[in-house]
C-alpha cells in the first residue's frame, strides 16, 4: 500500500496529465484553424502522449491496490495571440509538470517508497525530454517562423512526427 500522501499526489498527477492532453488538444485546434497542419499534428501527438502518461499512473495505482479518483479536468487556454504563444505556453506547462513529478518523487523518498521512486524515474527522464522538445520548438520557430518559406518548411517537418507508445510498460 502506498502512503496516503503519495497516493494523493499520484491521483492528482493523473488529473494533471489529462489536463496536459486537453491543453495540447486546444493548441492543436488553434494551429489546425490557422492551416498549420504540421504544428497541429505535433500537438496531437503530444496530447496522445500525455493521455498515455495519465493511464500509466492510473495503472500503477491499480497495480498497487489503490483506488483511482478522477477529478474534473479544467478547461485549457483556447485562444492565442500569435503562433509563438502556444509554444511558450507549452514550455511553461512542461516545466510545471516537471515540478509536480519532482514533488511526488520527494514525497515518495520521504516515505521510503522505493517502488514509487523507481516508477517515477521514467517520468523524470521523460520530463527532461519534454522540456527540451518544447524549448527546441521555440528556438526553431524563432529561427525560421518569421519567414513564410521557413514557416512552411518547419510546418512540413512537424507534420512528419509520429506517435510512439511510451517505453514504460506496466502489467
Amino acid at each position: 500500500m502506498l502512503k496516503p500522501e503519495v497516493k494523493k499526489l499520484l491521483n492528482e498527477q493523473v488529473n494533471k496529465e489529462f489536463f496536459s492532453a486537453y491543453l495540447y488538444l486546444a493548441i492543436a485546434n488553434y494551429y489546425g484553424g490557422k492551416n498549420l497542419n504540421g504544428f497541429e499534428n505535433w500537438f496531437l501527438v503530444q496530447a496522445k502522449e500525455e493521455q498515455d502518461h495519465a493511464m500509466l499512473i492510473r495503472q500503477y495505482l491499480l497495480n498497487e491496490g489503490e483506488e483511482v479518483t478522477l477529478a474534473a479536468v479544467e478547461a485549457p487556454q483556447n485562444t492565442f495571440e500569435s503562433f509563438l504563444e502556444p509554444l511558450t505556453v507549452s514550455l511553461k506547462h512542461e516545466q510545471s509538470v516537471t515540478e509536480s513529478i519532482y514533488a511526488i518523487y520527494a514525497q515518495a523518498q520521504k516515505a521510503g517508497d522505493y517502488r514509487t521512486m523507481n516508477f517515477l524515474n521514467w517520468f523524470v527522464t521523460e520530463q527532461g525530454e519534454e522540456e527540451k522538445n518544447a524549448d527546441d520548438l521555440i528556438k526553431r520557430y524563432e529561427l525560421f517562423g518569421g519567414d513564410p518559406k521557413g514557416l512552411y518548411m518547419l510546418n512540413a517537418d512537424l507534420a512528419a512526427r509520429t506517435y510512439a507508445p511510451p517505453s514504460l510498460v506496466l502489467s
